[in-house]
């Protein structure tokens, strides 16, 4: 440090100001002498001489001054709170303004934030749908069956645990699943219940479970309806389409999450985002599903216009899409249309005789 010489700064403005070095976190009282340079000084020695074309206005609540110098450490900071002295420094200060380059000005902040946003769109739309393809096959069936345990409670708990028993209906329903899983190559490991809840929906869990519900079983006119709506789950077991789904859904609405600012995905806006991008996904996994179903209804000799039916039952053209079993899925007269057109006249057995198909329907009754 070198001492001032009152001389050269006799008739100079000074005011008093803070000062932080950028070095260590301590708070000095300076005097700022505003002279060929703004030059800052504590008990009559020199600590620093800033160029006024490299100060610039930093970040500061109103009533204080904060500067910052491009010359000097990065995390050198001036404070000044004397309003008089604060508009002398400002009026040698040309640039105080200006973007600063390399300091992480506005417009590179904006830059870096669309360049960030960017990124995370990618992501979601390509790197994830990538990842869950590539990890799903890896992940151990034994953590896959425990992800499951952990859905199944959670989805038993949301419909009350009513999970319909009636015995000549369970009876019925194992039968049709027995020739359903030997058609599919699937063993015994793979279960289904019927639960009652008036939603008309059927789906798949990790680890091999599959849920019908009877709101969808009562609008069922055959065996070859479900039949053929159980198959479709199946397929999404063939494929392990819910770990896929349960990777890219999470690496989603993470991505999402730390766009809004949210990590832990809980907004509405990050569930209503994840619901919009998630929806082509989806729909892949559903037509891969479809055409398992066709082909399991082919090698049982059944037809295959009979799912297509029922979901078109089920939601007609325009219906509700929230909960029923169409939501996330390819639109019901493109599914149909596909199912027509790939049906066959039966040349198998019936999957149900009328009295197993009666027992079925009435699975969710009190008396078996």
């Amino acid at each position: 440090m070198e001492t001032i010489r009152s001389d050269d700064v006799l008739h100079a403005p000074a005011g008093a100001a803070v000062y932080f070095d950028g070095q260590s976190s301590r708070k000095l009282s300076v005097t700022v002498t505003l002279g060929d340079r703004l030059e800052i000084a504590a008990a009559g020695h020199g600590l620093a001489q800033w160029a006024y074309a490299d100060i610039r206005r930093a970040d500061s609540p109103p009533g204080l001054l904060r500067l910052a110098c491009q010359s000097a450490a990065q995390l050198a900071r001036l404070e000044i709170r004397d309003a008089a002295f604060a508009a002398e420094v400002e009026k040698r200060c040309g640039k105080l303004d200006a973007h600063q380059v390399g300091r992480g000005g506005l417009a590179r902040i904006i830059g870096w934030s669309i360049a960030a946003t960017v990124s995370i769109v990618l992501l979601v739309l390509f790197g994830i749908p990538m990842a869950a393809d590539r990890l799903a096959p890896l992940v151990p069936q034994s953590l896959e069956r425990k992800l499951g345990e952990v859905s199944e409670a959670q989805i038993k708990s949301m419909f009350g645990n009513r999970v319909c028993n009636n015995a000549a209906g369970q009876a019925a329903y194992d039968k049709l699943l027995g020739e359903l899983r030997e058609a599919a190559g699937l063993d015994a490991s793979v279960e289904s219940h019927v639960l009652a809840t008036a939603v008309p929906n059927a789906f798949t869990l990790p680890g091999g479970k599959v849920y019908l519900f009877s709101g969808l079983l009562a609008k069922a006119e055959n065996a070859d309806e479900i039949a053929g709506v159980l198959a479709h789950e199946f397929g999404h077991l063939k494929h392990r389409d819910n770990m896929r789904g349960m990777i890219y859904n999470g690496g989603t609405s993470f991505l999402i999450g730390l766009l809004f600012g949210d990590v832990t995905g809980s907004s509405a806006l990050i569930f209503a985002s994840r619901s919009v991008i998630t929806s082509s996904y989806s729909r892949e996994a559903e037509r891969r599903a479809d055409d398992f179903s066709i082909s399991m209804m082919h090698k049982l000799g059944r037809p295959t216009r009979a799912m297509g039916e029922l979901l078109f039952r089920v939601t007609g053209r325009e219906g509700d899409r929230s909960l029923s079993i169409l939501a996330s899925h390819p639109l019901t007269e493109d599914r149909l249309k596909q199912m027509s057109e790939a049906d066959v006249p039966p040349s198998g057995p019936p999957l149900l005789t009328d009295t197993e198909w009666k027992a079925l329907k009435a699975i969710c009754s009190a008396k078996g």
